[in-house]
């Protein structure tokens, strides 16, 4: 009878195991508005998803220290933003998070490299991601020296989300990026969020209603009932 050596199964240190990228679990409470909302993900892209009101926006802003919970935990690639019970509340400027809106909200008294330059001062972090190679992933170069009154809606956001990387983030959020866009514009876009998703691989969390789309940027859903 044949013999067959066992096969040896490497030993994993728990400290070395994959840590969830996004660890939250918040009570929200905004007026009348309460929400429990919990969030265990290894997954790079989170889509969050649910009907108008379900407090989608609500929990990127919480992320974003733009709203503080009533109590729970936030936590980013093993870096806590929030807890409660110890009293950790990370001000805005320091939570390294890139936040892309509905709307781009360039400055308007700025062009577009004017409008990249300032996410890139706006951070003390050593960088990770540089000028040039955001401006290339993101198609951007003939865009510089024009004003933001002069672009397209997908151009715009394209700047918003280079603005967003040139603050050195460790987390972006994007909050319905393509829904003020007509469905041209928003299939121009598109192939750009799966550049920034497979070539820059930061953790991401997407807020959306289209389905389609989500099913081409995000790696796993959470639904907001």
């Amino acid at each position: 009878m044949p013999h067959t050596a066992p096969t040896a199964t490497p030993r994993v240190d728990p400290a070395q195991q994959a840590r969830p990228m996004l660890d939250l679990d918040i009570q929200l409470r905004l007026g009348r508005f309460q929400r429990q909302v919990r969030i265990r993900e290894q997954a790079r892209v989170v889509a969050l998803v649910g009907r108008s009101g379900a407090g989608k926006t609500s929990v990127l802003n919480a992320i974003a220290g733009l709203v503080r919970p009533a109590s729970g935990h936030i936590t980013v690639d093993g870096r806590a933003l929030f807890d409660s019970a110890r009293r950790l509340d990370l001000p805005v400027h320091q939570r390294r998070i890139g936040y892309v809106f509905q709307e781009a909200r360039l400055f308007p008294h700025l062009d577009v490299r004017g409008n990249l330059r300032y996410g890139r001062h706006a951070s003390s972090h050593a960088p990770s991601f540089h000028f040039d190679d955001v401006v290339a992933l993101l198609g951007i170069q003939a865009l510089l020296a024009r004003w933001p009154r002069n672009l397209s809606g997908g151009e715009a956001q394209r700047v918003a989300i280079g603005r967003a990387l040139l603050s050195q983030p460790a987390l972006l959020l994007f909050d319905e990026p393509l829904s003020a866009l007509d469905q041209d514009r928003r299939e121009e876009l598109i192939p750009y969020l799966q550049r920034v998703r497979d070539e820059i691989r930061l953790p991401m969390l997407y807020v959306s209603h289209h389905p389609d789309e989500v099913r081409r940027i995000a790696d796993t859903v959470h639904v907001l009932d």
